[in-house]
């Protein structure tokens, strides 16, 4: 088993004001060349959006995008005719593939807070699509609960990876194993709130932990906690 820790303020910070983005790896002027990315997850984000204020349109091209809000209502818009709100309980997924141009916005004058994710893709120039889901309404409590996939049959959204996510709702003392679901994937379990523990290693909160080269691992909660486990492929494509 190969492992690698992140400690929260250990995270590159940036405050623009109405933004402030905690970044797990490289992003925009935070660059650590430590910290590229966790196979082919490429970027965590961990985003504060001030009220009545966000991110105008933009465009992106070959990755999948996606965001889990935490607290807050955003608002999207994009130039495939989606528009809508996402809340705290849902997860939303755009693949960029040949490209396209997209608006998320705080919805309110309450501050918004959402994980903001890109996955590499295993395949370029797909043509762009747009799900969002509610998981909160299926959410499990002392299990592992999933809600990303590459299956588009499958419980979550999916994406164009072999990725799978999973959300971990444990009481304190609570613990389980996480069994890979495809060889030569590693996950990385990023605490949302409480403290974990994964083996020998404890996690807070918004501590982030890679396991790779192993079959399985166990999880463990030390409080009431919540918990995102990314299992992605290690290899990059290509």
């Amino acid at each position: 088993m190969k492992t690698v820790y992140h400690k929260s303020d250990s995270r590159g910070y940036a405050n623009h004001g109405w933004l402030k983005s905690h970044h797990t790896f490289s992003f925009a002027n935070y660059h650590n060349p430590e910290r590229m990315h966790f196979g082919v997850l490429r970027v965590l984000n961990d985003d504060f959006v001030e009220g009545g204020m966000g991110f105008g349109r933009h465009p992106h091209r070959d990755m999948e995008i996606i965001s889990i809000p935490l607290e807050g209502d955003l608002r999207h818009g994009d130039n495939m005719g989606n528009s809508g709100i996402i809340k705290k309980g849902d997860i939303q997924v755009m693949s960029a593939g040949t490209g396209i141009m997209h608006s998320e916005e705080n919805a309110t004058e309450q501050p918004v807070k959402f994980l903001q994710i890109w996955v590499i893709p295993n395949k370029t120039d797909v043509t762009p699509r747009y799900d969002q889901m509610d998981i909160e309404e299926k959410s499990v409590q002392n299990d592992f609960q999933q809600i990303l996939s590459p299956n588009a049959d499958d419980a979550g959204v999916w994406i164009h990876q072999d990725a799978w996510f999973n959300l971990a709702k444990f009481d304190k003392d609570f613990s389980k194993d996480y069994n890979i679901n495809k060889s030569g994937n590693g996950v990385y379990v990023f605490v949302i709130k409480g403290k974990a523990k994964v083996g020998d290693q404890i996690l807070d909160e918004r501590d982030g932990f890679g396991i790779w080269d192993t079959e399985s691992f166990n999880l463990e909660a030390l409080e009431n906690s919540e918990i995102l486990l990314m299992e992605v492929p290690m290899e990059l494509p290509g």
